[in-house]
């Protein structure tokens, strides 16, 4: 897919939806749903979302990188990449979006997700870096977001998540996105005291210049339900 600047791909600002607190197992079911159901005229959206606590196995998920899931509970997914955990305290942001309408290839979204990470970062001081043999971003060789997506019919679901200030303790039962030794850090062990709303907010914006959108929301919208399969 020819990909284009942000200047040339300007579009609308997508819908922000924020959802709270949710069990991984729906939200996974209403992002595929939306992504079945939406057309060429169907309105791209992000999903900020914090989950309960859950190891997710991607496509290429290999059962040996989970080394002691414990009560954890363990979901199959259909993002790319290896196994991960989601938490109360860490920020995921989904991104349903339409590639081809934004003129935009798989790989310049992971580096716009990547950016936008970095770019938050830099606004407390932090310097960070993506890796190329391993997508996220790092500081100081530890992860501090992790990727992930799935693109049908040129539209795309899933997205990223960032440690905030969460329990890092159960990457310790997993090898990271398939890396064995892999360290994990957040936000918060970083120094970092801004709320979980002031983060969203900053890495929504980011992510929305990233990707040349306009006019997007500078506020949080109320936390509402989780959508159902209507566009």
């Amino acid at each position: 897919m020819e990909t284009r600047s942000a200047t040339d791909r300007a579009a609308p600002a997508p819908r922000l939806r924020r959802l709270g607190r949710q069990p991984y197992g729906p939200v996974f079911e209403a992002m595929r749903a939306y992504t079945e159901a939406r057309d060429e005229g169907s309105a791209d959206e992000l999903w900020l979302v914090e989950h309960e606590p859950v190891f997710t196995l991607g496509l290429n998920g290999r059962p040996e990188h989970l080394l002691a899931p414990g009560e954890i509970p363990v979901q199959q997914v259909d993002r790319g990449g290896q196994v991960t955990y989601h938490g109360p305290g860490q920020i995921v942001l989904y991104t349903l979006l339409d590639l081809r309408r934004l003129g935009l290839g798989v790989r310049a979204l992971v580096s716009a997700l990547e950016r936008s990470v970095i770019r938050l970062l830099a606004d407390y001081g932090i310097e960070a870096v993506a890796r190329p043999d391993a997508p996220g971003v790092y500081v100081a060789g530890r992860k501090i977001a992790a990727l992930g997506l799935r693109v049908r019919r040129g539209r795309c679901y899933h997205g990223l998540s960032l440690n905030h200030d969460m329990d890092l303790s159960p990457f310790a039962r997993i090898n990271p996105c398939g890396h064995a030794g892999l360290e994990v850090t957040s936000l918060a062990r970083l120094g970092v005291r801004a709320t979980q709303e002031e983060i969203s907010r900053a890495l929504c914006g980011h992510l929305c210049d990233e990707l040349g959108y306009t006019g997007c929301p500078e506020t949080l919208p109320a936390i509402e339900p989780l959508p159902r399969t209507t566009t």
